[in-house]
């Protein structure tokens, strides 16, 4: 069995939730996701944090470790 590859981007990480996975997502949530696909700066480690667990509430893999 293939381990799915750590996500690249913030940006794609948080299209895939919105894309694919938005049921039962907060409103907080989702407007961080968004914010996350047009940012212009990197995350905060308190973010980036966050963004793991929607990834990981969602069943998909978390973030590579260089990924802006």
């Amino acid at each position: 069995m293939t381990l799915p590859q750590p996500f690249q981007s913030v940006r794609a990480a948080a299209l895939a939730v919105l894309n694919d996975h938005a049921d039962g997502l907060t409103w907080k949530a989702g407007a961080f996701l968004g914010q996350c696909c047009v940012a212009d700066r990197d995350l905060s480690e308190k973010q980036r944090s966050w963004l793991g667990s929607i990834l990981a509430r969602a069943g998909l893999p978390d973030l590579a470790e260089q990924a802006k």
